[in-house]
Formats: C-alpha cells, sequence, structure tokens
C-alpha cells in the first residue's frame, strides 16, 4: 500500500497568528498606558504635582538646644533627607520590599510574573516605587471592585515610571521613608524612630531599623507595641532578608535574631512629650501670626501642613527638670492634702455651707460635655442631677499610676478633680527675655488648663517688693532704714478709702523697730503699710505696670498686702526685671521662624525698657536676698526633714549662693507663690486649687514656702547639676560707685529656722 506523502506544517500561518498577536497585546498595553495616561481610568497627578508629591508636613516646635519638644499636624510627618538615614535601613528595605530596586525603571516585572504565577503568595510584586506611587497619588485603595483595583495597579504602575523619570533612586527611598504610616502618630520615618526608640533616624541601629522594615508589609500586624511576637518573626524575615542579599552573613543573623525587642516609647499626641501647655499657648500665638503673615502668593500658611519650623527660647534639659520638679513635689503635696481631707466633713472645701457647695457642684457640671447634650435634649434640672449620680465605669486620673479605672459616678468624678492641688512653674533669662521653662499645670490630658499665663490668682506678699522698690526708686532710702513695728492706720477719705484701713500683722505681734530688710524677710504688713502711704498707692501701681504686670490694678493701700491677682507669666518677668538693672525685657518665646525650606521667615527681638535706676534695682535685690537668709525663704538654706515624704516640710536643699526671693501665701491658704531670682535665671511657682475654697486647713502645709518654694528648690537643685546650662551661682553684681546703705551690720536679727517650719502665714 503507498504512503501517503507527509505536508510541512505551515509555520508561515503560525508566525503571523504569534506576531499579530504579540503586536496586539503591546498596542493593547501601549494603549492601555496611554488611556491611563490620559486619565481614562481616573485623574494622573500633575507634572506641578510629581514635581513636589509630598504634602502635610508637621510643623515642628525646636527648642534653644535644639530639640524636637512638639510638633502641630494632621499628619505627623516631618522630612528627613537621604543623608539622615543610616545606610543599615535603607538595606534592609531595599532587600526585603525590593530586592531589584537599583535594576528596574518602576516595575519589576520579573516580581510581577512570579506573584501572578504564585498568586500572590510570595508576595504582590510592588516594587517601592509602585508602593510610594499607591501613597501619594491613588485613592480608594482596597476597594474589592475587581474593575476599580485593576485601574487602580494601572494607574500606580504609569505614576510609578513618571516617578523613576522624575526621581533619583535615593529620593525615592527617601520620599518612601518620609511617607509611611508606622501608627500612633507615627508617619514618616524620623517620627517613627522618635515615637517607638526616642531617636533619631540616623541613631537608628539594625535591630531598630529591621522593625520598622517589617512594619511596611503590616504596621499594624507587626507593631512592636501591640504584637511583639509578630514584630519579632517578622523582624528574622528582615535578617533572613539582608543575609540573602549580602548585606550581612549568616553568623551576623543568627545573633541578631537572638536580641530581644526593645522599644522606647514616646507618643508624640498633643497633649503627649514635654512642655504641653506651652505648645498650647504657642499654638494660639502661632494662629494670629500667620493671620498677619501670609505667603508672598497672599494665602495664609497652614499650621498643621506646611511644615513651619518655630525655634523657641525653651531650653529642653531646664524643661524637662521643671516638669519633673512639679511632678516631685506635686505627687507629695496631694498625697499629704488627701490625707487631710479624709477628716473634712465638707471635703474637698472649707470655708462654704452646704448651699455654696452645691451651687459650685452645680456650676461645675454646668461646663461639661454631658451636661450641655442633656440640656440640648430638654432634660430637667432634677433629671441632670439623677444622671450625674448614676455611678460608670471611667478612667481618672492618679498620680501613683498615672490613669486608673474605677467606678464613679459623673458627680462625684467632678468632686475628685476638685480635690487637685494645681501648679505652675516659669523660668525666664532676666538679660534675654528668654523663657526657658514652662509648666502650665501638673498633667495637660486631664487639666488643660494652663496657670503660667492664662491663670491670675492673688499674689500675696510676693507683690511686697514693688512697695519696697517704689520707696526705693522714688527716695533712694536704704534697706538699712528703721521703721517702728506699731499698729498703723490710713484715715477714711485719704486714696479714695471709704472707711480707717488698719492692717495687722500675723499673729498680732508687734514690738521695736525694724530695719526695711527685716520687715521684709518677716513680712511685717503694718511696716509695707507705712511705705505705701509714703509713697502713694498710684505710684507702685505705675511701677508694677511698668515692669509687666497687665492685671488691672485699683489704687487702694491694700494692694501693698497682694490683694491684686496676677499671672505666674506677669510676676516672673516683673522680678526679672531687678535682676537686670532695672530694665525690663518683655518676655520672648519664639526666636525665628522658618519655611519647610529653611527659609527664614521672621525673626523676633524683644522690647525692652528702663523701668527704675540700677541702684536701686540692685537695693531691692539686696532686700530679696535677706528673705532667704533670715525670712520664710531660709527653708532653702537648712537641710532637715524626710526626703521625699515630708518635702512640704523638710528642706534637704543646702543652697548656699546668693538668691533672691520671696514667699507668699493669700488668705485661708488659696494660694502659694515663691519667686526666685539669680542673676542669669528668674523663677516662679504658684501652687493652689482651682476652686480657692479647696485649701489645706492650717498654715504648715498651706503656706508659700510649703506649697511653692519645694518645687523651685527641686528644679534649681536639677538645674545647678547641669553644668552644660551654666546657671549662675555667683552673687548680683552691684553697680559702680553704689551710694545706698545695704550693710545694716549687727542690727539684722537672724529668724530661727526651726520655726519657719510650723508658722509664718506671710500675708
Amino acid at each position: 500500500m503507498d504512503k501517503k506523502k507527509a505536508t510541512k506544517p505551515n509555520y508561515t500561518f503560525y508566525l503571523k497568528v504569534f506576531w499579530a498577536l504579540f503586536s496586539f497585546s503591546v498596542l493593547s498595553v501601549f494603549a492601555i498606558f496611554l488611556l491611563v495616561s490620559m486619565g481614562a481610568f481616573g485623574k494622573l497627578p500633575t507634572f506641578k504635582e510629581l514635581e513636589s508629591p509630598e504634602k502635610n508636613f508637621a510643623s515642628e516646635i525646636i527648642s534653644s538646644d535644639g530639640v524636637t519638644l512638639g510638633k502641630y499636624f494632621r499628619e505627623n510627618r516631618t522630612p528627613v533627607s537621604y543623608d539622615e538615614l543610616p545606610q543599615e535601613l535603607v538595606n534592609a528595605l531595599v532587600a526585603t520590599e525590593d530586592e531589584r530596586f537599583y535594576e528596574h525603571s518602576g516595575i519589576d516585572f520579573f516580581s510581577l510574573a512570579r506573584a501572578i504565577a504564585k498568586l500572590g503568595q510570595d508576595g504582590g510584586g510592588s516594587t517601592i516605587t509602585q508602593q510610594l506611587a499607591k501613597q501619594l497619588f491613588t485613592e480608594n485603595y482596597g476597594t474589592r471592585n475587581i474593575v476599580k483595583r485593576i485601574a487602580q495597579k494601572l494607574k500606580e504602575w504609569v505614576i510609578a515610571v513618571k516617578l523613576e523619570k522624575q526621581y533619583t533612586k535615593n529620593e525615592i527611598i527617601t520620599m518612601y521613608l518620609n511617607k509611611y504610616d508606622f501608627l500612633y502618630n507615627a508617619i514618616g520615618i524620623r517620627s517613627a524612630s522618635r515615637i517607638y526608640f526616642n531617636k533619631e533616624p540616623i541613631e537608628l541601629n539594625l535591630e531598630e531599623s529591621a522593625i520598622l522594615v517589617g512594619m511596611a508589609k503590616n504596621p499594624s500586624l507587626y507593631n512592636p507595641r501591640r504584637f511583639p511576637e509578630n514584630a519579632l518573626r517578622r523582624r528574622a524575615t528582615v535578617f533572613g532578608q539582608l543575609e540573602r542579599n549580602g548585606f550581612i552573613t549568616e553568623t551576623e543573623k543568627d545573633s541578631l535574631n537572638a536580641l530581644p525587642i526593645k522599644i522606647d516609647y514616646n507618643p508624640e499626641g498633643h497633649s503627649d512629650g514635654h512642655a504641653t501647655y506651652f505648645r498650647e499657648y504657642l499654638r494660639d500665638y502661632l494662629k494670629t501670626w500667620i493671620k498677619n503673615h501670609p505667603k508672598p502668593d497672599g494665602t495664609r500658611y497652614d499650621l498643621y501642613s506646611d511644615g513651619l519650623k518655630i525655634f523657641v527660647t525653651l531650653d529642653s534639659r531646664m524643661q524637662k527638670y521643671a516638669e519633673q520638679a512639679v511632678n516631685e513635689h506635686m505627687s507629695n503635696l496631694q498625697r499629704i492634702f488627701f490625707k487631710e481631707q479624709k477628716n473634712n466633713k465638707t471635703a474637698p472645701f472649707y470655708d462654704l455651707d452646704a448651699s455654696e457647695i452645691d451651687r459650685t457642684m452645680w456650676n461645675a457640671m454646668r461646663t461639661t460635655d454631658r451636661y450641655r447634650t442633656l440640656k440640648a435634649k430638654g432634660v430637667s434640672k432634677k433629671e441632670i442631677l439623677e444622671n450625674f449620680k448614676k455611678k460608670r465605669k471611667m478612667e481618672v486620673f492618679d498620680w501613683k499610676k498615672g490613669t486608673k479605672d474605677t467606678l464613679l459616678s459623673p458627680y462625684d468624678s467632678i468632686k475628685y478633680y476638685k480635690t487637685f492641688l494645681h501648679s505652675g512653674l516659669l523660668a525666664l533669662e532676666p538679660q534675654t527675655g528668654h523663657i526657658k521653662a514652662w509648666v502650665g499645670g501638673i498633667n495637660h490630658k486631664y487639666f488643660k488648663y494652663d496657670h503660667v499665663k492664662q491663670g491670675k490668682r492673688q499674689v500675696g506678699s510676693t507683690f511686697k517688693p514693688f512697695v519696697y522698690a517704689s520707696a526705693i526708686n522714688q527716695f533712694r532710702i536704704s534697706p538699712c532704714e528703721k521703721y517702728t513695728n506699731t499698729p498703723f492706720t490710713i484715715p477714711q477719705g485719704k486714696y479714695g478709702l471709704l472707711e480707717d484701713w488698719t492692717p495687722k500683722n500675723a499673729g498680732d505681734e508687734y514690738g521695736g523697730e525694724l530695719t526695711l530688710k527685716q520687715a521684709l524677710a518677716k513680712s511685717i504688713n503694718v511696716i509695707t503699710a507705712q511705705l505705701i502711704d509714703r509713697v502713694g498707692p498710684s505710684t507702685v501701681v505705675q511701677l508694677a505696670k511698668k515692669s509687666g504686670i497687665t492685671s488691672n490694678i485699683d489704687p487702694y493701700p491694700s494692694i501693698a498686702l497682694g490683694t491684686v491677682d496676677a499671672s505666674l507669666y506677669d510676676m516672673v518677668g516683673a522680678y526679672a526685671m531687678f535682676a537686670n538693672k532695672g530694665f525690663r525685657v518683655h518676655q520672648t518665646m519664639v526666636m525665628r521662624i522658618e519655611d519647610k525650606n529653611g527659609s527664614v521667615l521672621q525673626r523676633f527681638v524683644p522690647e525692652s525698657e528702663e523701668v527704675m535706676n540700677e541702684e536701686a534695682a540692685y537695693a531691692v535685690l539686696d532686700l530679696l536676698k535677706g528673705v532667704t537668709m533670715e525670712g520664710s525663704g531660709v527653708r532653702l538654706r537648712g537641710k532637715w526633714g524626710k526626703y521625699p515624704e515630708n518635702v512640704a516640710t523638710g528642706y534637704p536643699y543646702e543652697f548656699t549662693n546668693p538668691i533672691a526671693g520671696k514667699t507668699g501665701t493669700t488668705q485661708n491658704q488659696s494660694d502659694g507663690w515663691f519667686m526666685g531670682v539669680v542673676p542669669n535665671l528668674a523663677v516662679g511657682v504658684w501652687t493652689g486649687a482651682d476652686e480657692r475654697a479647696t485649701h489645706f486647713k492650717g498654715i504648715t502645709f498651706g503656706q508659700g514656702a510649703s506649697m511653692a518654694l519645694p518645687t523651685w528648690a527641686l528644679f534649681m537643685k536639677k538645674c545647678y547639676a547641669d553644668e552644660t546650662l551654666s546657671i549662675s551661682q555667683e552673687d548680683f553684681v552691684q553697680p559702680d560707685n553704689f551710694g545706698i546703705a545695704i550693710d545694716c551690720g549687727s542690727d539684722d536679727d537672724k529668724v530661727d529656722e526651726t520655726s519657719l517650719i510650723e508658722t509664718n502665714p506671710d500675708f
């Protein structure tokens, strides 16, 4: 049988089909990319947006010693340059997220093919550039609609290619790390480094870099704070990739895997970190500045996204010491106060009857969101009270734990918070007006009210130096001049008085003659009254105003004893004037403001003016030094009482350097003050409760020397221990040709230190 002749396959036909399909595929891909580029699948970024893709930069508050104190942000993101990234971090990122990063042009087709073949089991095949494109310019990422998801992926590819053309590889890595959200307000590598490890990115070691790179896969699942075990496993994967790509050896990998995860968590919320009260005041200040300083194009800067750099006068070290001092003393003082309130039937109030307490509590309830919500619903007063007295689970502030969970009614929680004592501390450099430390309260998260600038309280005997200063400045009288310590009356009609004014000394103690130095040290009221009568209340008011006290002060003789309400901010500024040779330098908190590119938008120069002559200012300082040598401030010199349990009455400070200071205590111990000045630093402390009816029952703990002076002493001890601060321990410089007698010789009677532990109301 004949075999049929075999026919050859028509290869020409198959080749034509192949090339037709290939050409169609290429043209289709080209057409799709062209359509994507034209916006057919959704808007793409413009060239201008590609040129400057990163937005929403946090504005940064930078201390005088170069430390970031806080930020204002919608996204807590502060950019860093490539030079500020450790090479270990870059290596870990490339090895883990995109091994061929330096070889592709935005799309890694090998990884993409692998991802398709393995259905994404070994990763999605996205390059670092694609991930950046997704972060910067694609919207609704994560949609389940397959068509939209494909469109997003196509846009992502096109944008990635454009980014590769526009930027270098190093710039792309930098943008990626600056943009990534690591959770807990840690957007970008700098915020993440600070929040998780309390350091700058360049300081990250390989283990820390591996943890952050590991979070790039899933920042929630591999978060070292929430899921340390997951983070540990993911870190091992990063180490494995580093070894696979030749960045570390197998031995190094094994050693690194043996290390535990260590984080140093430092949250950066608006109520977290240092200088919280200062930052809140600065926020309002900057909002006003922004209104008055538009951009060159006439638009306004955005404090939360324009990346401004605000260089402030605060010193981060002094701020830390100030906060520590307030916390150390106030936690102990509060312990003492809580103990006292156990025996107070009307706790935490004194001096109020039942109806006054009800009115106080009702007024407090009316300030709450709960009240406003119930009131808006038309709920009656009776029903509101019933609602406020129902117990609920809640979290409250606690000195020992920071916070504690408890079962409490909203009514009782208000009463609980009214039991807390508060404090403010301000430190100022007299010669420059620079504010160096600002503590407005005990905890900004729970107590927003700022007791440095916002609060104005009766100043007590801390106002007396302005009476003495007026007399010395006007008449050049000597601190050694003597006055009789006898009852004194300013008659009705004089200075507009409606009745005779006869002040009393503490304890009704009178007799003999005292020098002005002794009178101020012992806070003798009748001698202060004689002085204000000699110079006139209006003269004292004028001096106080020129010194920086902005409160309204009626020119009545009673101001001599401290009936004036003033802020701690004003009082410290006024006292600083004495240390600056009679010149007041207006307080300054901002040195300069820069835009995100480092261009200076404004420099700030404080104003100054002469308040009194240099000789008079020095004489007042000499008077104030007497307070810390033989008055209530002598507690600064001693060493008695157990620390820290009795820090409110025991004083283990042993200062030996000259200190000009004055304590102040107001009626019923509602306010305690201490103002202390050394040649290059003026520091003031106020302590009290929100309600003036909340106070210590007796003078032992309720006086300024017990409530405020310890905070001042703890702060200064810390400052002196830090030699890098150069806080002066020298005496004040006496003016040339000084002509006022200040050496009072043997007539100065020393005060028994131990007697000052129990008494001296100083009002």
